[in-house]
């Protein structure tokens, strides 16, 4: 793979820039995520949120036009992801960058982010460190410190104080694991076991014996949503977890897009996390009333709060600073707004997003489907990984 020097990515987004400059009404935002595999439906997910934002705000704000173009990293892949931030900056000349759902696919574009003094819009990936490796980066999606320490403090005050923590084995899964770790032995707790899962297996059973051996009052689990999460909670069940006792603590493990098929053993779960689709505010409800109409069948999740947001703060930036890089960074900071997980604002320090953490039990709603219902609210969390 052909990979560019710094001289000569400055020297061809410099032109692009120069070029673009005749044509100033029309912004451009590269969307970078997976839209095969399997991991396909965040793609599907960011796209049909972004496009429900343009329905219901326009596509032009402040003169420009905004267009949304959409490139496939077919999974974790750093050097593809690479490689496409480097066509959409150079062939394409996008003002903005945006999407990325996996941490190694972040970091990847950093460098590029920072030498083209590139807004990048992180719509999902989630460990702590990734803000800090450009000035360029904003993130409207979470960390797992910011989750994860709510669970584990939720967890202590109801009682339990051992726990089992069993975690995918790359970045978000470590930073789950050091969080909850952190935040439960500093209240009285003891993690017995700390287990790593590989990032590829959906067979769990012998992780679940492990955990049963452990014999914890409770198990945490960190694994990336979709195939792998859902796999996982029906190996808490299948494996007699819950019989024996042991209480399920976890953050996006019930992921809307995989509730309903999990059925009657979803039950009773326990997880905090930043959205749910359930969550009871007018915004909400008019945000998942637009998705399932533009897009039947569709169900809202982390995914498409992340991606949603991520267009409204796009919107902001390019309304105050249009394509000028450096002046739509500054814009950025501080910015609050409203969204459909609740209020929300851009931490200037990180760069990352504030938000409220709801803890969440599964439940069902009036028409019997099954819901993450909010049952507690921790409001105003920053990112509470970059302090550790």
């Amino acid at each position: 793979m052909t990979f560019i020097t710094k001289r000569q990515l400055a020297v061809t987004v410099a032109a692009c820039l120069l070029a673009g400059a005749a044509q100033a009404d029309t912004i451009r935002v590269g969307v970078i995520a997976p839209f095969s595999g399997p991991f396909a439906i965040w793609g599907q997910q960011f796209q049909q949120a972004i496009e429900v934002y343009q329905a219901e705000h326009g596509t032009e704000i402040a003169g420009h036009t905004i267009e949304f173009l959409y490139r496939d990293t077919g999974g974790v892949n750093p050097d593809q992801t690479r490689a496409l931030a480097q066509e959409l900056l150079i062939r394409e000349g996008v003002d903005y960058l945006s999407g990325l759902v996996f941490t190694p696919n972040a970091l990847a574009v950093a460098e590029l982010a920072t030498q083209s003094e590139t807004p990048t819009v992180i719509m999902n990936a989630a460990t702590s460190m990734i803000t800090t490796q450009s000035d360029y980066f904003l993130r409207t999606g979470f960390t797992l410190w910011q989750v994860t320490v709510p669970m584990a403090d939720w967890a202590l005050a109801q009682g339990i104080t051992t726990a089992v923590t069993a975690v995918t084995d790359y970045g978000p899964g470590i930073d789950a694991e050091n969080a909850f770790r952190s935040a439960f032995e500093a209240g009285g707790g003891t993690v017995l076991d700390a287990i790593r899962m590989p990032i590829q297996t959906t067979d769990f059973a012998p992780f679940m014996q492990r955990v049963r051996d452990e014999a914890p009052a409770a198990v945490f689990g960190f694994l990336p949503a979709g195939p792998p999460t859902y796999a996982f909670t029906r190996a808490y069940n299948e494996n007699g977890l819950r019989e024996a006792g042991i209480t399920f603590l976890g953050t996006g493990e019930t992921d809307e897009t995989t509730l309903e098929a999990l059925g009657e053993p979803a039950m009773g779960l326990h997880t905090a996390y930043h959205y749910s689709a359930a969550h009871d505010s007018e915004m909400n409800h008019a945000f998942t009333a637009r998705l399932a109409e533009m897009f039947p069948g569709s169900v809202a999740n982390l995914a498409s709060v992340g991606a949603y947001d991520g267009a409204a703060l796009i919107y902001h930036m390019v309304e105050v600073a249009g394509s000028d890089g450096p002046a739509a960074m500054q814009a950025a900071m501080g910015y609050a707004w409203e969204s459909p997980r609740g209020p929300v604002s851009i931490d200037p320090a990180t760069r990352h997003i504030t938000q409220n953490v709801y803890i969440r039990v599964v439940d069902r709603d009036a028409d019997g489907r099954l819901i993450n219902r909010e049952i507690d609210t921790i409001e105003a969390v920053p990112d509470l990984g970059l302090s550790q």
